[in-house]
């Protein structure tokens, strides 16, 4: 059995624990008995864990694969089961179980597990708990069969880093500048160091791969149905979007959330939120996502992530989403959760640093980049206060750059002392960035104040102030006010209604743009307020009106 890393050997019996009699009794009725044979293997990385296996007799060992061979993760005797998050995902596995020892399994299929832990507080509290910590653990130890090889310094590393990060996806970084391992990677797959990053994809190479290409190829996503009309589509899984998928899904409606890029939106790049109910320690933003999301998946709903949606036909009665890669979804419903983005910077040659040097999200991934470092942030708000805060615990300053007077108008008080007694972090009032320059990444930042220009060498930039919503996509099917955001319920003037031609006698609902059966919710809908605890309350309110929409 092999070692867990420190943080998780305490919590060894919860990810691995033993089925009492009872509980086994219970699961019966769910599952069939399979007789099992030394040798046999049960799932292959990036096949579909189709079922979780309680062991009653015998041993099934699961392993690691990797470039050098197989690491031993664990090995299941009777009273245990083999299986992970994979299985309610709907997605591929990410290790290989084999049957070590001839003996029975209770099997259990996806669809039989999802009712189990919908019904069974007891075993659903086991499984959920075991089947989080298991992941975690494939993520800690950071081995297996697909690797990154990159650069600190290239922005197509740092953004494959984000999304293999943000997935919660278990994979092994190499980086050519440091790793001693390096050359006779690229020497056994025949690369060249310009054509990084590469990923090795279980014996695939994919060179600079698309994010779409690349959730592909590790089967991140679940098979549907082209066909198949959901009676909810939500778009985006910030905390508004996955808020929504919970509570539809758990009442029974038919869920499909698509999500960009990876679960969280721009919550999930803060490094830890520190005011939101029921966590008094903080919780980081990646944390309350993954677990938003897997709730969503407890109770069903399909998840589809590198899923860009591009445009948005209003057609009622059915609505459809064309989506990036050609395929189209369609739903008898639409919740927009598409959130807003950071604003950037009006500089010429602002693209070229972006990745390299010039960040949109502070986690441990762009943190790693700067430590020990100057580095600077700029913006107001709470997601520039957390970021200050976070990157004050591994850099050797922060600047903090704000164009007005201070921090009082746009920050929550818990933050701005925070602020005020950390030594190494600089509040620097009336000030933005004049210049950026650097020889492929960021290496020296201008900013102008009241007193005047000043140049520093500095190489990391944090940008996080203001907010453009993500709805360009949209076009002209629903009400925008002026600045992009999505008018809803009374936000819409008869302006609004009569140029979209509203065909109903009644009022558009609370969270209802001006096409019927379409929602908004969160940073992207017009004066929402910005904050994850109101983006989740409207997320889930918005299920009672698709309710009134669906049963009208």
């Amino acid at each position: 059995m092999a070692a867990l890393p420190p943080s998780l050997e305490s919590r060894r019996a919860q990810m691995f624990p033993e089925l009492t009699a009872a509980q086994i009794a219970r699961l019966e009725r769910h599952g069939k008995r399979m007789r099992t044979h030394a040798g046999e293997v049960l799932v292959e990385p990036g096949g579909i864990y189709r079922h979780l296996m309680v062991v009653l007799s015998g041993s099934i060992e699961v392993v690691r694969p990797g470039l050098s061979g197989e690491e031993l993760v664990i090995v299941h005797t009777a009273n245990h089961f083999a299986g992970e998050m994979s299985i309610l995902r709907g997605a591929s596995s990410v290790i290989r179980a084999r049957v070590r020892e001839e003996g029975e399994i209770l099997a259990i299929e996806a669809e039989q597990l999802r009712a189990i832990v919908q019904t069974d507080a007891e075993l659903s509290e086991l499984f959920m708990r075991a089947f989080i910590l298991r992941r975690v653990g494939l993520i800690t130890v950071e081995q297996g069969d697909v690797i990154l090889i990159g650069s600190r310094h290239s922005a197509g590393t740092l953004r494959v880093q984000q999304f293999l990060t943000r997935n919660s996806y278990p994979h092994v970084n190499v980086d050519i500048d440091s790793d001693a391992n390096v050359q006779a990677l690229i020497e056994r797959f025949h690369l060249s160091i310009d054509e990084v990053p590469v990923v090795i994809c279980r014996g695939r190479v994919l060179k600079n791969p698309a994010n779409e290409e690349l959730a592909a190829c590790l089967g991140m996503n679940p098979q549907v149905d082209a066909a198949r009309i959901h009676d909810v589509i939500v778009i985006g899984a910030g905390p508004a979007g996955l808020a929504a998928a919970v509570y539809a899904a758990s009442e029974g409606l038919d869920v499909r959330v698509l999500e960009t890029n990876a679960p969280g939106g721009q919550a999930g790049s803060s490094s830890r939120i520190e005011n939101y109910l029921g966590f008094p320690t903080g919780i980081s933003g990646q944390a309350l996502a993954g677990r938003a999301l897997v709730q969503a998946q407890k109770f069903g709903a399909v998840v589809s992530i590198a899923s860009e949606a591009l445009r948005l036909r209003c057609e009622p009665p059915l609505h459809t989403i064309e989506l990036s890669d050609n395929t189209l979804v369609r739903g008898r419903s639409i919740i927009i959760a598409t959130g807003a983005a950071y604003r950037t910077l009006s500089l010429e040659n602002l693209s070229q640093f972006v990745g390299a040097g010039v960040y949109y999200a502070a986690t441990q991934v762009e943190a790693r980049l700067c430590k020990d470092e100057e580095v600077i942030v700029v913006g107001g708000g709470n997601s520039a206060g957390q970021a200050a805060v976070f990157l004050a615990g591994s850099c050797r300053q922060v600047h903090i750059l704000v164009r007005s007077d201070g921090l009082a108008d746009s920050m929550s008080r818990y933050l701005i002392r925070r602020i005020e007694e950390s030594p190494n972090i600089t509040l620097r009032t009336r000030t933005e960035i004049s210049a950026l320059a650097g020889n492929g990444s960021l290496e020296r930042v201008t900013w102008r104040s009241e007193s005047g220009e000043e140049t520093r060498r500095i190489g990391h930039a944090f940008l996080m102030m203001g907010a453009d919503p993500n709805t360009p996509w949209l076009a002209d099917c629903v009400a925008l006010d002026a600045k992009g955001f999505v008018k809803t319920g009374p936000d819409l003037g008869a302006d609004d209604l009569t140029a979209a031609r509203w065909p109903l006698r009644r009022a558009p609902h609370l969270l209802e743009t001006s096409a019927p059966g379409i929602f908004a919710v969160g940073d992207v809908r017009c004066g929402s307020i910005k904050r994850v605890a109101s983006a989740v309350g409207e997320g889930s309110v918005c299920v009672l009106l698709v309710h009134r929409v669906l049963s009208g």
